[in-house]
């Protein structure tokens, strides 16, 4: 043991290194260390509260960390129901372990490879089962044929799950899990079985923790443990979190397409006004007290945005506007967090809950809201209901650039899919791009699609089908929209290991408006693709209303806040009661459809833009270059929402109408430079915005070939009037490959130019290729921002594509 110590300081010192490395290695060392002691010190602590929940309530009445059957009386105690799960819980765990090895075994192995040797060597579920602190009834506010419950579940396991793949072993070792269950329970029915289906799926991400066993204990580095803890998070959330639901039938014969993806009970529009007295969080020398940098996190389910930073305020104003579907009411609520920006870690200033129910009675609530867990501070917000009506005449463009309706995307499947683009192509590729045996039998594989939808400038990103020519999807998606008798939906199917487009469609949302039901619920045909290739999708538009307040209804408003069942309450809250506002004047969002000035002025401060998507935008397209437009690959992943001063520029701004701007490509080349289809520009004075009508900034490119050498040459002058994607600045770089040839090996990138957005570069770069060859070939140059690690910023800020067989490149050319 004492040489297995001192092996790494002597090699250390052996190779010359410096002491810092030895030190490093101890710190990280001394982490790991901690964040095990941690996780087993909680599992510990939850297995004592599992064993005596008498004594955990008796101990918790002083610091009122009591279960949520306490606090609330609508919320049931079922103990017989926990007595029946620990009676079961051992034929559960025969059965799930016959699962594992029989189902989930060899589907591991054939997804990979490298996963043959998969082997699963230890499956035992432990003693401990889950257990149900609480259930909530709903039957007087929904529907007479549904039942809705919540559990809240609480599993503290000690299962134990080892697998050995290729003499690595890894484990699991005990797991946690809190969260809130929804079961629905529909429809009800005359005959047996007297329930048609039932319905799953949790409100908000559940706490997840695991303690990892063999060589996953690797997870619990620091750095490392976070992002593995959110990835396991984000793919339970993809299948389990709401909007996403499962949903079993007990009847035969029965449609749950309707059960598993129900229209939204409607949509939430949060005006982010302004906000005073807020507690100071910054401060120099440890004693002077300085003003914070607001800003403000908004949620509802799994949807977050977030506000601009105002520097140095403590009664900010923001002025901004976010919508959220709401998908289930009563259940989801709005949350607010105010944080301070820093540098290091953002201090917490105050938060806000407020019942979606409340607001959806009172229709539209304008009021000042006290901050709860701070000292001091009020939130003036003004939300409005907007309820989802199958009325046309709601479909007017709004004034202030608001959206208007709101499309929903019931993705099923495809059918008689090509295996790749060679399929229906001109032949033009030719049999020198098939160089080895192993690509070509990635070409003659079934393909694993995926669909990329797009309305205006939000892309949305479905799952992976493998190796299926009729896949099936089953998925449901939500898009604003501004105006339905312009915008298009543009779909995409695309081949994951091939990274080529398999077919297309554009669907007008004006041909919903000619239903008189606003539905479409057919099959589409694809272009560029197989004559026979179809897509099925079901597509529902409604409109976004914003109904009159009831004169006669009493207002609920401030009682809209609530406190919902928290683990840990924390001390010192602002508890005092509201009784009138901080102002007598009430806060408006300031018009700027009118003034120019105002609007250069709002945007530019912070950042506006929408973070879901790469909202890339070419600049204006030479006469003789074919610049392609950015493809959105990002996985949904809903971050931020466009402010409302960038909502109405869209409506100063005329938007060209895409269709009638668009012609179907005659070549190959252009394969995969739009979302929706494959096309070109058809003309080179059209200024490109791309859905948010604002310009991503230029870059200037020369590009030539040199025979004597026998390569292209390419020259990155610079950039100017970047988009900056974070108010902390831009740092940007230039990416290009030559397609079709994406390998990191042949990938050349410039240097970073630390916070500027009009970069200079002057870096030369050469692919030595035939002529003949590079003529096949299409530029992709992209600028990107050197962000930090794990961050949330967008790393891409704009995209060009040229085609090369359509440039005289002896000659060559410069030009922005």
């Amino acid at each position: 043991r004492a040489l297995l110590w001192l092996g790494p300081v002597y090699l250390a010192g052996y190779l010359g290194l410096s002491g810092s490395w030895v030190l490093l290695g101890l710190a990280l060392w001394l982490c790991w260390g901690h964040n095990r002691r941690w996780k087993r010190d909680r599992l510990a602590a939850a297995f004592a509260l599992l064993e005596d929940e008498r004594e955990a309530v008796c101990r918790g009445l002083a610091a009122r960390h009591l279960p949520a059957w306490v606090h609330f009386p609508d919320v049931e105690r079922v103990e017989w129901l926990n007595k029946v799960l620990v009676q079961a819980w051992p034929y559960f765990g025969t059965i799930m372990e016959k699962t594992f090895k029989e189902v989930l075994e060899p589907k591991i192995r054939a997804k990979n490879v490298h996963l043959k040797t998969c082997t699963f060597t230890k499956i035992h579920f432990g003693e401990k089962c889950p257990r149900i602190n609480g259930i909530k009834a709903y039957t007087k506010e929904i529907d007479r044929r549904q039942v809705i419950l919540d559990l809240q579940i609480c599993y503290i396991g000690d299962c134990e799950i080892h697998m050995d793949i290729s003499k690595f072993n890894l484990g699991v070792k005990g797991v946690q899990l809190y969260g809130t269950l929804r079961v629905i329970l529909e429809p009800l029915l005359t005959d047996a079985p007297f329930i048609g289906a039932v319905t799953l799926f949790f409100m908000q991400k559940p706490h997840l923790e695991i303690n990892w066993a063999g060589m996953s204990n690797l997870l619990d580095v620091p750095g490392i443990n976070v992002m593995s803890d959110s990835l396991i998070q984000d793919f339970i959330a993809a299948r389990l979190v709401l909007p996403n639901r499962i949903t079993v039938p007990l009847k035969k014969n029965m449609n749950i397409a309707l059960l598993r993806f129900p229209i939204p009970h409607g949509v939430i529009r949060v005006h982010l006004l302004e906000a005073e007295n807020l507690v100071q969080k910054d401060s120099f020398l440890g004693a002077i007290r300085g003003k914070s940098d607001p800003y403000a996190l908004l949620r509802v389910g799994t949807v977050q945005y977030r506000s601009k930073t105002v520097s140095r305020d403590l009664n900010p104003v923001w002025n901004e506007t976010f919508e959220f579907v709401v998908h289930e009411v009563p259940g989801q609520d709005l949350e607010v967090d105010l944080y301070d920006e820093d540098p290091d870690k953002d201090d917490f200033m105050g938060s806000l809950l407020i019942s979606l129910v409340d607001v959806m009675n009172d229709r539209t609530v304008d009021e000042w809201f006290p901050l709860s867990k701070t000292t001091s501070g009020h939130l003036h917000l003004k939300l409005e209901w907007l309820s989802l009506v199958n009325d046309q005449e709601k479909l007017h463009e709004d004034k202030k650039g608001l959206y208007t309706a709101i499309l929903i995307v019931y993705l099923d499947s495809a059918f008689n899919l090509p295996k790749n683009h060679f399929e229906y192509s001109n032949g033009e590729c030719g049999a020198k791009k098939i160089k080895n045996n192993k690509y070509l039998k990635k070409m003659e594989r079934e393909p694993s699609s995926f669909v990329l939808l797009t309305v205006g400038n939000k892309t949305q990103k479905s799952k992976t089908c493998n190796f299926s020519k009729d896949p099936t999807w089953g998925q449901a998606f939500t898009f604003f929209v501004h105006s339905a008798h312009s915008q298009s939906l543009h779909v995409e199917i695309k081949d994951k290991d091939r990274d080529s487009a398999l077919g297309t469609s554009v669907v007008c949302l004006s041909h919903l408006l000619k239903d008189p039901s606003m539905t479409l619920d057919q099959r589409f045909q694809l272009d560029h693709s197989s004559s026979d290739s179809f897509i099925k999708m079901k597509l529902v538009l409604r409109a976004l209303n914003v109904e009159e307040p009831d004169p006669q209804r009493v207002k609920t408003g401030v009682n809209a806040s609530k406190q919902g069942p928290v683990r840990v309450v924390e001390k010192g809250g602002n508890q005092q009661k509201f009784v009138s506002p901080p102002k007598p004047e009430v806060s408006k969002v300031p018009p700027v459809s009118k003034d120019s000035a105002a609007l250069e002025s709002l945007l530019k401060k912070g950042s506006r833009e929408d973070l879901d998507t790469n909202d890339n935008s070419a600049a204006p397209v030479p006469s003789e270059t074919v610049a392609g437009l950015n493809e959105a690959e990002r996985e949904q992943n809903p971050e931020h929402r466009p402010s409302s001063a960038l909502h109405t520029r869209a409506a100063v701004v005329p938007t060209l109408p895409v269709v009638q701007e668009l012609r179907l490509a005659p070549s190959v080349a252009s394969l995969g430079s739009l979302p929706s289809s494959c096309f070109e520009l058809s003309s080179s004075n059209l200024d490109l915005h791309n859905g948010t009508e604002m310009p991503l900034g230029e870059i200037q490119l020369t590009v030539r070939y040199a025979s004597v050498r026998q390569s292209l040459v390419v020259l990155v002058n610079g950039c100017r009037n970047l988009v900056p994607s974070s108010n902390r600045g831009v740092d940007p770089y230039v990416r290009i490959y030559l397609l079709p040839d994406r390998r990191w090996a042949s990938r050349k990138k410039t240097s970073v130019k630390k916070k500027t957005l009009n970069p200079q570069y002057d870096e030369k770069f050469e692919f030595f290729e035939s002529l003949e060859d590079v003529k096949k070939r299409t530029l992709d140059i992209a600028v990107k921002n050197s962000r930090p690690f794990i961050s949330q910023e967008r790393k891409e800020l704009g995209k060009v594509r040229i085609d090369l067989s359509r440039e005289d490149l002896i000659k060559g050319f410069a030009q922005w």
